[in-house]
């Protein structure tokens, strides 16, 4: 099997750091959101040249509505500039876009926005961006379970049927695979809240780069420590090898 072939069909990052790029600059830190989002491009770009089919990306979580409100003013703002004019390039470059989230929190007109822009991308197949806004794990696992508890209440479902296939199909990446890699920026080592039932055994690279300056040849370094790792899923390393030989 070739290098390629081993490579994650599915990447989640983390997109941390931009703050703190543009405060390093003694700039706002709106700037470096707008840094941010051309590293965004730069990542998706070179994901379609290594043919990585599938990238999720942390773009704002449930909790970033407790940061400052100008900032939190200003990131929607980008978001909504930026959203029409990404979609367009996407469209260009056959990426189909995902959001994936409580997308009822945001304008009535920003969500008309996220509708056109999945709408307009939805043929695509060359590569799938997923866009997690107003995400966070443990609402997603709490809303699948809610859901699954009204099926129950109208018959639909017995408790005795649930379990971790029914509650997967609840989930906001219901029918994708997991991720094989979860990359997160900017020198912290936790998840924050995302993807935690999709993470089970999705392999985690941890890089001090900050988020505007990570560059395809960081995504790079990161698949090839991915590709140094051997997934066992619960198996011996020689059951591993064996089937792989």
């Amino acid at each position: 099997m070739s290098e390629e072939r081993k490579l994650p069909a599915h990447i989640a990052i983390v997109m941390d750091g931009n703050g703190r790029w543009a405060e390093n600059r003694n700039r706002p830190r709106t700037l470096g959101h707008q840094a941010g989002l051309k590293a965004l491009r730069r990542i998706v770009e070179h994901c379609g040249r290594r043919d990585i089919p599938e990238l999720t990306i942390f773009a704002f979580s449930s909790e970033n509505w407790n940061r400052p409100t100008n900032e939190v003013n200003r990131l929607m703002d980008l978001f909504m500039k930026a959203l029409d004019k990404e979609a367009r390039e996407l469209q260009e470059n056959g990426v189909k876009l995902n959001f994936i989230g409580d997308l009822s929190a945001f304008s009535a007109e920003m969500q008309q926005s996220i509708a056109r822009a999945m709408q307009q991308t939805c043929e695509n197949q060359r590569m799938q961006l997923n866009v997690a806004v107003n995400y966070g794990g443990r609402w997603d696992i709490a809303q699948a379970a809610r859901s699954l508890a009204e099926s129950c209440e109208r018959g639909e479902l017995k408790p005795a049927e649930i379990n971790e296939t029914a509650l997967a199909g609840r989930l906001m990446l219901n029918g994708h695979r997991d991720p094989d890699l979860f990359i997160r920026t900017g020198g912290e080592m936790r998840i924050s809240n995302f993807l935690l039932w999709q993470s089970a055994y999705t392999e985690f690279h941890f890089s001090p780069i900050l988020w505007p300056d990570f560059s395809p040849e960081a995504l790079d370094a990161a698949l090839e420590d991915y590709l140094s790792r051997e997934r066992r899923f619960g198996r011996t390393g020689k059951q591993v090898r064996r089937q792989a030989s």
